[in-house]
């Protein structure tokens, strides 16, 4: 493990504070709990400079089930870091197991939280705390079950190495550095998505195998002039320009699109939706993409437009210097969720082309980086199929797509097949990630570390 003195004395002043860390056995929800509840004590959101010490405390349960100093590495980065713990294998000439999921969280105002965001607390069956959901759920869930397979003696094929960046709620600078070292793997196993459905009594819905997602990609769309007197308006006025591209932008949809990660998912959704007219909407797009009326009417429903095409909506406005003066400038960001496959290039040429004004300058706020879906390898179906049918016997198992991004993005860009495969079965009414009140429910922690157990083992064999 390399990290500097000055990261590594606050992380064990840290992990001093919290009174050290149970040994981890075999299978112990309890043990594993009080890794979830000690993660969320660390405030590591932007800025706060806590991303190395959690680091630490992993290190420091894994070393405690017998990792050596070696087998694990944090590497500082600015204010944040990354960790990677190694597992090793039998056979060198494999390619390892990646396990993949991120320390950091996003901002939590505590004045408006019920309970302090940063003291885990367990109550009503739930763990409250910033991050308890997205993701240190699974990430203590990973940590607890590396303990277990080096506590245990378990000698795999594969190298399985343990990822965790540092930044992945911001900029992915840790994550994008993790892609450049790893990036030969034979495939990575990501707790920062997919997951289990349950309805609001508890029952099993299905389970979603992410394995593709949409890329994120930022454009700023500016708009300038000499500017001038208040009194003495002109027609070049950017503001205008900047309403009339807005205006443009709002009435266009990008073509659907569909691939067989969405199909399945729509086709799947179809069964499950109570709304007739959606329900046969979800039916018919699954089974023709073309279908035109299908699509639209999806369309307008939050939930389905991220899985049938690229979404592009305008966020921020920015304009003018004072209010007694015509706007020298006038600027909106739009920000972007492209579907998989689709170059950045050929959307920001289609945004050129839909704006239409020869005058607005468009650039790209952000070095978006896209990816295609992963395939859908029967290995990996089949281990994760097990280890869920071990908790819910027959219950659908569904690829899918996420409109959103996480640290897989930059694995599969480099052509490493992902898959997330998060432990968690959460009801809707749950779901609070980045959110006031953020839960996780302790019941399934038990059945969770058995999951990745099970779909670790069956991979790395």
């Amino acid at each position: 493990m390399r990290m500097s003195a000055t990261h590594l004395g606050s992380a064990l002043i840290a992990m001093l504070a919290l009174g050290g860390s149970p040994a981890m056995a075999a299978s112990d929800p309890s043990a594993a709990k009080e890794v979830l509840k000690r993660s969320v004590a660390f405030e590591t959101s932007l800025g706060k400079g806590q991303v190395p010490a959690l680091a630490a405390y992993y290190a420091f349960v894994l070393k405690q089930a017998g990792y050596a100093d070696g087998d694990i590495e944090i590497t500082p980065m600015g204010e944040t870091a990354t960790l990677a713990a190694t597992l090793k294998g039998s056979d060198p000439k494999l390619k390892p197991i990646l396990l993949s999921g991120h320390m950091d969280v996003v901002a939590a105002n505590k004045a408006d939280w019920t309970r302090d965001p940063f003291v885990p607390v367990e109550e009503n069956g739930y763990i409250f705390g910033r991050g308890a959901e997205d993701n240190k759920y699974d990430v203590a869930m990973m940590v607890s079950t590396m303990a277990r397979l080096k506590k245990e003696g378990f000698r795999p094929k594969r190298a399985i190495i343990l990822l965790l960046s540092g930044d992945e709620e911001t900029s992915m600078t840790t994550t994008q550095a993790l892609a450049k070292k790893y990036g030969t793997a034979e495939l990575m196993l990501n707790g920062d998505g997919g997951g289990g459905s349950l309805t609001e009594d508890g029952k099993p819905i299905l389970y979603k195998i992410q394995a593709g997602e949409k890329t994120y990609a930022d454009f700023e769309v500016s708009f300038t002039d000499p500017g001038g007197h208040s009194s003495a308006p002109t027609a070049t006025n950017p503001v205008y320009r900047m309403a009339k591209a807005l205006e443009c932008l709002e009435a266009y949809k990008f073509p659907p699109m569909s691939n067989e990660l969405t199909r399945a998912t729509l086709k799947i959704a179809a069964t499950q939706n109570k709304d007739g007219k959606i329900s046969a909407a979800l039916a018919n797009y699954a089974a023709n993409p073309k279908d035109m009326a299908a699509a639209d009417l999806l369309s307008t429903r939050p939930e389905f437009i991220g899985q049938i095409r690229t979404t592009c909506v305008p966020t921020l406005v920015s304009g003018g210097h004072a209010e007694n003066a015509l706007p020298q400038r006038a600027a909106f960001n739009i920000n972007c969720r492209i579907f998989p496959g689709v170059p950045v290039e050929a959307v920001k040429a289609q945004l050129v082309e839909v704006i239409a004004d020869p005058t607005a300058t468009l650039k790209p706020a952000n070095d978006a980086t896209s990816s295609d879906a992963s395939p859908l390898r029967k290995d990996v179906t089949a281990a994760v199929t097990r280890a869920v049918h071990a908790r819910y016997p027959g219950l659908p198992i569904v690829p899918g797509m996420d409109a959103g991004a996480t640290d897989s993005l930059y694995f599969r860009a480099l052509g490493i097949p992902c898959y997330g495969v998060s432990t968690l079965f959460m009801k809707s009414s749950d779901g609070f990630a980045h959110g006031l009140n953020e839960r996780v429910p302790v019941a399934g922690i038990g059945a969770s570390l058995d999951q990745w157990y099970s779909v670790i083992t069956a991979l790395s064999k």
